[in-house]
């Protein structure tokens, strides 16, 4: 799925250059990055050599003293809960903020065992639910848009995706040490995916929708302000992604949400893919992508609603403010 925090995406003709950009070097891998790459590359590693059940516990142990080395993330988590839930009590907040924890404690332990699944382990392990969804936006031709977000495992989400018979296109934040960008990507692609870095992708996301590909948003994080429009998230402004809205309205590709649940009680997930997005389409291109985008971010919002356990709690979702409005944090 694609990461658009501090996206910035102009799908004008002038950002779709015709000459082929010169090759890049390699940078240069400092001592610390290579520390960084050691450190990953056995937890990582070490978690891939453990059964799933074992690779889970051991993710969630290690997102539990992550978290508690770093108490800010205790703060924004329930500082968020407090804004998206004032109707909740404290003790209500910090369960649910215990839950969503071990939600990503979990992912940690899922993207570890992401290169030994195989189709016949997958369909016990993830479910369909609406796939006919999916399928029918493929039909139109035009490429499939997926809206969702920092939700359930979302890594697995499109790595599952891909094993059932329908790979993706991925646009990334790059991570800035280049050895442990490389190692994550060879996790993320074993299955079938591609990865698109999310600068200057342009061309690449247009000539994947022309394609009929499949290209994945998550469309949930915090945009800084003249990259973003804001739009009532939980009953507050939040500055959010223009690109899904954009792409949409240029390309015509169906936009179709898509989320990826963890079911507790039956021990597995389920890939839950909603009808596609009826698009607000005026003529006039700014209220467009606004009004799209308001709809994007209702449907996020009443899936974390529903499962509040399995969102992205930690991340400063309404950091960027309106103009002359104080900070939340």
């Amino acid at each position: 799925m694609i990461d658009v925090e501090n996206a910035k995406l102009n799908l004008t003709a002038k950002s779709l250059p015709s000459e082929k950009a010169p090759a890049k070097t390699a940078p240069r891998v400092s001592t610390i990055e290579w520390v960084q790459y050691a450190i990953v590359w056995t937890i990582l590693k070490g978690l891939t050599c453990l059964p799933r059940q074992a690779a889970i516990f051991f993710g969630e142990q290690l997102a539990a003293f992550i978290f508690f080395c770093i108490p800010r993330l205790h703060r924004v988590g329930l500082r968020n809960l407090e804004l998206a839930f004032p109707e909740k009590t404290v003790a209500e907040r910090k369960t649910i903020l215990k839950q969503s924890l071990h939600s990503l404690g979990r992912q940690l332990g899922e993207f570890s065992q992401l290169p030994k699944l195989t189709v016949e382990m997958v369909r016990s392990l993830v479910v369909y639910d609406g796939l006919e969804h999916f399928q029918s936006a493929q039909a139109h031709g035009k490429g499939v848009l997926v809206l969702t977000g920092h939700f359930g495992s979302w890594e697995l989400s499109a790595f599952s995706h891909a094993l059932y018979g329908h790979p993706m296109n991925i646009l990334v934040r790059r991570i800035d040490n280049p050895l442990i960008e490389a190692l994550v990507n060879r996790y993320r692609t074993c299955s079938g995916n591609h990865t698109i870095d999310k600068n200057g992708s342009a061309r690449a996301i247009l000539t994947a929708l022309r394609n009929r590909e499949t290209v994945g948003v998550l469309a949930d994080l915090n945009m800084v302000r003249n990259q973003g429009v804001f739009c009532d998230f939980f009953g507050l402004s939040a500055c959010s992604t223009p690109m899904l809205a954009t792409l949409a309205l240029r390309t015509g590709a169906p936009v179709v949400p898509g989320f990826l649940i963890w079911e507790a009680d039956q021990k597995r997930y389920r890939l839950q893919f909603d009808p596609a997005v009826e698009l607000i389409e005026t003529g006039d291109s700014k209220h467009d992508i606004e009004e799209n985008t308001a709809r994007f971010m209702k449907i996020i919002e009443r899936k974390v609603q529903a499962h509040p356990e399995q969102w992205l709690w930690i991340h400063r979702r309404w950091k960027t403010r309106p103009e002359g409005d104080p900070g939340l944090y």
